[in-house]
């Protein structure tokens, strides 16, 4: 997954199991040479972060205010967007691909934009959502694992000779 940028989407009042998911999705993505990219704050968010850099990798956070000390620590990049939930639109932008863990309403509407952009998306655990035709929904994936690999097989199919 060199140069590419994974989203890690989730509650930032995430659940113990969430947050360890996403950690252990944060370490995946970095060792296999990707960055993650987040909302960059707590929960499942910093939960990646932090798995992400204790690995050696690069992490990207669009904070929803204008002050960058309400950033996760563990983030490399921390970017004040001031634009509230909008900022969850240029989460998904930045990113080849969207994993999400869990469910939040934040959640829901990033995977909503990147099914509508055609990301890529992994969903980790969250919600069941009805409606999409089939080729037009997300992957389901049991691990951090799994959905580290569900993503390379994605952006593999999606690569210009892939």
């Amino acid at each position: 997954m060199t140069s590419r940028y994974v989203a890690v989407v989730g509650p930032a009042a995430a659940t113990a199991r969430e947050r360890e998911i996403a950690r252990g999705l944060g370490g995946l993505i970095a060792r296999r040479g990707a960055v993650v990219v987040c909302g960059g704050l707590g929960g499942v968010m910093g939960a990646a972060s932090e798995g992400a850099r204790a690995c050696g990798g690069t992490t990207v956070g669009l904070l929803p205010g204008r002050d960058r000390r309400a950033a996760d620590p563990s983030l490399t990049v921390a970017i004040a967007t001031g634009l509230g939930e909008l900022r969850n639109g240029l989460v998904v932008a930045a990113a080849d691909a969207v994993v999400a863990v869990g469910g939040s309403w934040g959640t829901l509407s990033e995977v909503a934009l990147a099914l509508r952009t055609g990301k890529p998306v992994v969903v980790v655990g969250g919600w069941d959502v009805q409606g999409p035709p089939a080729g037009e929904t997300f992957l389901r994936a049991a691990s951090a694992e799994e959905a580290v690999d569900a993503v390379e097989a994605a952006l593999a199919e999606s690569s210009p000779g892939g």
